[in-house]
């Protein structure tokens, strides 16, 4: 999309879809994500409802425009050169509930983790402890199957209601779906709109402790500065954190881009890195292991983008 594009494609969405829904050209999508870095998108749409998203997912695949859907920004890496397309995120408070419904809870996919873990604590709903300490939206945490604390995402899936790109809805079982250790191969192709999550019966109390110590392990183990989360998959053979650690590289530094001191699979960005240190510090780090142990490490931070 070239910069005389912008502003048709952005009046045509507008046209298509209610004055609620958000569109921005040149949106810088560094404040949109949790490793401070990238270049702008062309057009940054927040739709207010599912009929405005399924009307800008048939707009986009009409025009053959490229598109992105954009949760809170963690677990990504979006290049310099920015996004050559339409990213949609699903900010609006119509994606963002959270309802209880006996020993269940319905999250849209904008809802905040935190949100979502805290709200199960309030109502005595154990199980999902561990998604406090994931920076991230429920919609994100799908995508990825993103995990901590020993438990992942679909482990508390009952169901998930999605949209495909040519804006029609489906309700999926996890058996249905191909869900795989930190990533869903069913949602490169869909939208995940809400989740059913399922929670056990426990004592407000025995949750929050759990929380609590989830809490203190997570942050006398990682960084506080701004990062992606995890940057590799764990090999079989050894988790990657442990491996860099063994490397000696901790941190290591490109420019504004150093491994974290606290844990070897956070790059973290001391305040003016750019997508292009982190990369090249992946590649260092990819490098390194490969000639010392002959180890792989496949990339966990989803890369979009321009270089």
């Amino acid at each position: 999309m070239t910069t005389f594009e912008q502003p048709a494609i952005a009046e045509e969405i507008a046209g298509r879809v209610s004055s609620a829904t958000v569109i921005r050209r040149d949106e810088p999508l560094a404040k949109h994500t949790t490793l401070r870095v990238g270049g702008p998108a062309d057009v940054f749409v927040e739709p207010a409802n599912e009929k405005d998203l399924s009307a800008i997912l048939k707009f986009c695949g009409e025009r053959e425009l490229k598109f992105f859907v954009l949760g809170r920004g963690s677990n990504l890496l979006v290049c310099d050169g920015g996004f050559r397309g339409v990213v949609i995120c699903l900010a609006q408070p119509e994606f963002s509930k959270i309802e209880i419904d006996g020993e269940r809870l319905r999250c849209g996919a904008g809802a905040r983790l935190k949100n979502v873990a805290v709200e199960a604590r309030r109502n005595g709903l154990s199980g999902l402890e561990f998604l406090e300490g994931i920076p991230g939206s429920v919609g994100g945490a799908l995508r990825m199957n993103a995990g901590a604390m020993g438990s992942a995402t679909f482990d508390a899936v009952e169901s998930v209601r999605l949209m495909d790109f040519d804006g029609y809805l489906r309700e999926l079982s996890p058996a249905e779906m191909a869900v795989a250790y930190r990533g869903c191969a069913t949602l490169k192709n869909h939208v995940a709109l809400s989740a059913l999550l399922r929670g056990k019966p426990d004592s407000v109390e025995s949750i929050a402790q759990r929380m609590s110590a989830f809490s203190q392990k997570r942050w006398s183990s990682q960084p506080a500065a701004p990062s992606a989360g995890c940057m590799f998959k764990n090999p079989a053979t050894i988790p990657a954190g442990k491996l860099i650690d063994e490397l000696g590289l901790k941190g290591t530094r490109v420019g504004g881009a150093r491994i974290s001191l606290e844990h070897g699979n956070f790059l973290v960005n001391d305040g003016n890195a750019t997508a292009a240190d982190v990369l090249e510090l992946i590649g260092i780090l990819q490098a390194k292991a490969k000639a010392a142990r002959g180890i792989d490490l496949h990339i966990e931070v989803e890369i979009i983008g321009e270089e």
